[in-house]
Protein backbone atom coordinates (compact mmCIF):
# COMPACT_ATOMS: atom_id res chain seq x y z
CA UNK A 1 0.00 0.00 0.00
CA UNK A 2 1.45 3.60 -0.48
CA UNK A 3 1.95 6.20 1.98
CA UNK A 4 -1.19 8.13 -0.24
CA UNK A 5 -3.03 5.66 -0.08
CA UNK A 6 -2.61 4.64 3.92
CA UNK A 7 -3.33 7.95 4.43
CA UNK A 8 -6.52 8.13 2.51
CA UNK A 9 -7.74 5.14 5.28
CA UNK A 10 -6.20 6.80 7.82
CA UNK A 11 -8.38 9.94 7.46
CA UNK A 12 -11.55 7.40 8.24
CA UNK A 13 -10.29 6.71 11.59
CA UNK A 14 -11.92 8.24 14.65
CA UNK A 15 -9.77 10.56 16.20
CA UNK A 16 -8.82 8.05 18.91
CA UNK A 17 -7.78 5.47 16.30
CA UNK A 18 -5.53 8.00 14.32
CA UNK A 19 -4.14 9.16 18.10
CA UNK A 20 -3.39 5.06 18.32
CA UNK A 21 -1.56 4.98 14.80
CA UNK A 22 0.50 8.12 15.31
CA UNK A 23 1.55 6.30 18.22
CA UNK A 24 2.66 2.98 16.25
CA UNK A 25 4.41 4.85 13.87
CA UNK A 26 6.55 6.98 15.84
CA UNK A 27 7.81 4.10 18.27
CA UNK A 28 8.54 2.05 15.06
CA UNK A 29 10.86 4.60 14.66
CA UNK A 30 12.64 4.64 18.19
CA UNK A 31 15.62 2.11 18.81
CA UNK A 32 13.75 1.30 22.23
CA UNK A 33 9.90 0.96 22.16
CA UNK A 34 8.61 2.76 24.39
CA UNK A 35 7.03 0.33 26.94
CA UNK A 36 10.84 -0.30 27.63
CA UNK A 37 11.24 3.25 28.43
CA UNK A 38 8.45 3.59 30.83
CA UNK A 39 9.39 0.06 32.57
CA UNK A 40 13.05 2.02 32.86
CA UNK A 41 11.19 4.77 34.34
CA UNK A 42 8.94 3.32 36.32
CA UNK A 43 12.04 1.51 38.11
CA UNK A 44 14.30 4.55 38.49
CA UNK A 45 11.11 5.84 40.06
CA UNK A 46 10.52 3.43 42.44
CA UNK A 47 14.46 3.74 43.46
CA UNK A 48 14.50 6.83 43.96
CA UNK A 49 11.09 6.47 46.36
CA UNK A 50 13.02 4.52 47.88
CA UNK A 51 16.26 6.28 48.73
CA UNK A 52 13.83 9.46 49.64
CA UNK A 53 11.94 7.52 52.24
CA UNK A 54 15.45 5.77 53.66
CA UNK A 55 16.44 9.45 54.07
CA UNK A 56 19.30 9.06 51.13
CA UNK A 57 17.64 11.67 49.35
CA UNK A 58 16.43 15.37 49.88
CA UNK A 59 13.32 16.97 48.08
CA UNK A 60 13.01 20.20 47.06
CA UNK A 61 10.59 22.74 46.47
CA UNK A 62 8.40 22.99 43.37
CA UNK A 63 8.94 26.78 43.34
CA UNK A 64 12.33 26.04 43.33
CA UNK A 65 12.20 23.50 40.78
CA UNK A 66 10.38 25.95 38.57
CA UNK A 67 12.42 28.87 39.21
CA UNK A 68 15.18 26.96 37.97
CA UNK A 69 13.86 25.74 35.11
CA UNK A 70 12.83 29.32 34.02
CA UNK A 71 16.51 29.95 34.10
CA UNK A 72 17.69 27.39 32.25
CA UNK A 73 15.06 27.78 29.68
CA UNK A 74 16.27 31.24 28.58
Amino acid sequence: MLASELEKVARTLSAKERARLVEAFLESLQDTPAAEVATAWNREIEARLHAYERGELQSLRAESVFAQARLLGR
